[in-house]
């Protein structure tokens, strides 16, 4: 059989240590949506050495299986799910390339954290529970299956590509949510509004001076998970001081940029501008001004935002025209919960991420994600913002639906859940919706027969740089984990009964 070492001090003393071994590896190995290779050709050999069967689709899923324990032979085939790839998020400064680089965490107060950058444990630690499962001989369990997909955070492309037949089991437990001692039944889906235009570069005036104004400092975080703490959006508050300045002064915008990733609230923007020569210090006044005035607004969630002007270069100013589409644009562009569920108590329904935008004298692109745990809301919502752009012409153009995952709250295996996680650690476990899309809504509409959960361990500013995740809830979910595989393996648990 083969093992994965831990040489990485930070992960000495941490249990249970077949998982952080299997992190620490994930940590080291590139694992970028859309090149998840290396990775995966790390996992096939891993796969190979311990005697497990493997295979990989068309999309790039790995598929790993591992046959019953002898006497589990009649029980349920379990598939164990989570995906490869992580959002690679890094505060602005920070020399790391996530193509090439180790992620480094850094042990604090009982939780693992990337200060810097992201840490992967969305969902890395999902797929180091699931390759600790696959490898411990001492478990008892029916057919275990192991889908591990690709290209999650950039679009669900692997869970997309699953094609029906591939999988033999009739339950799922998906790894990827966030908050331990809930289960999840149901998830959002969503779409994206895609949106671009091109632009006629015009030349710089005479007697004028570039500047750059950079807005930075805030939390960023997870687009569906965070959304409701109405977090800074640096898009949107930028593009609000740059219409205010135009008003005041002959501004003319040579670009702007903001965010970086679709699924990630935008934490920094900047915006190049021009104006006429001399005014710098009436700039930073309106600048040190709009600081304050944001700060206050922010007042308990976003108290770290900074502005920054700092002389620039420009080749190219926008045209007039193209330059008051864009920022009117941004400006009215939905951003935040939309609606509230009427269903779920306290849950968020519809929302939209304003979470890339590059502005440039040539051509203007920006992302909108938009979910729902209806599929009708999500896509009047993106109605909504093509509706807006084509006001002005602008193509806007939907792409990349995925369905929600419908909960049912009598599932045989939500029960079955309950009455371990009560069994293991005399508690209760809360049911839950999440306004994140899970895979599960993708898988469930290809296996409409499974019966799916999903759990997790409790995970902190995931998709934003100082993600962390608590030890002690690893641990927890190995327990868990290891507990359901016992009960779906067990005696009374037939196949038959898990069939629909």
């Amino acid at each position: 059989m083969v093992t994965t070492s831990r040489p990485e001090p930070v992960f000495s003393d941490l249990d249970p240590t077949p998982v952080w071994a299997h992190f620490a590896t994930l940590c080291r190995t590139p694992r970028q949506s859309k090149a998840e290779h290396a990775l995966r050709d790390h996992l096939l050999g891993w796969a190979a050495g311990c005697g497990l069967t493997a295979a990989v689709d068309a999309a790039g899923n790995l598929l790993l299986r591992k046959a019953a324990s002898a006497g589990c032979e009649e029980a349920p085939g379990v598939i164990l799910q989570a995906h490869l790839d992580m959002v690679c998020q890094k505060n602005a400064g920070t020399e790391h390339d996530f193509a090439r680089d180790p992620i480094r965490p850094t042990l604090r107060d009982g939780w693992l954290v990337a200060d810097e950058t992201t840490l992967g444990a969305d969902n890395g630690i999902g797929v180091a529970l699931i390759l600790a499962a696959l490898e411990d001989r001492s478990l008892a369990h029916g057919p275990l299956e192991a889908l591990l997909t690709v290209d999650e955070e950039a679009g669900m492309g692997g869970a997309r590509g699953v094609a029906r037949g591939w999988l033999q089991g009739s339950v799922l437990l998906n790894l990827d949510t966030e908050e331990w001692g809930d289960f999840y039944v149901g998830c959002a889906g969503g779409v994206d509004v895609e949106v671009q235009r091109p632009g006629v570069a015009q030349v710089l005036p005479a007697d004028c001076e570039c500047w750059r104004i950079e807005l930075f400092g805030l939390r960023g975080g997870h687009s569906g998970v965070d959304i409701h703490e109405e977090r800074g959006n640096a898009i949107k508050l930028l593009v609000r001081i740059v219409r205010d300045l135009e008003k005041r002064w002959p501004l003319r915008l040579a670009g702007l940029a903001g965010g970086s990733a679709r699924n990630a609230l935008p934490r920094e923007a900047s915006a190049t501008v021009v104006l006429p020569a001399g005014m710098a210090d009436v700039l930073a006044a309106a600048l040190a001004s709009w600081q304050s005035r944001l700060r206050e607004q922010c007042s308990g969630v976003d108290e770290g935002l900074m502005l920054r002007v700092l002389p620039a270069g420009a080749n190219a100013l926008l045209a007039p025209e193209e330059q008051a589409i864009w920022l009117a644009s941004l400006n009215a562009a939905p951003h935040g919960v939309w609606r509230r569920s009427r269903r779920v108590a306290g849950v968020v329904e519809t929302s939209n991420n304003l979470g890339i935008a590059l502005i440039t004298p040539e051509n203007g692109y920006c992302n909108f994600m938009v979910r729902s745990l209806d599929d009708s809301g999500s896509e009047d919502l993106a109605d909504e913002i093509v509706s807006l752009f084509a006001l002005s012409g602008t193509a806007a153009l939907k792409s990349g639906e995925y369905p929600g995952w419908a909960p049912d709250p009598s599932s045989p295996l939500l029960a079955l859940c309950q009455s371990v996680y009560r069994h293991e650690f005399a508690d209760e476990a809360r049911v839950q919706v999440i306004h994140a899309g899970l895979e599960c809504g993708l898988i469930g509409a290809a296996y409409p027969q499974l019966q799916m959960i999903s759990f997790g361990p409790t995970i902190r500013g995931a998709h934003a740089p100082g993600e962390q995740v608590e030890v002690a809830s690893v641990a927890r979910c190995w327990r868990l984990l290891s507990a359901l595989l016992r009960a779906l393996g067990g005696p009374s648990a037939t196949a038959a009964k898990w069939s629909t």
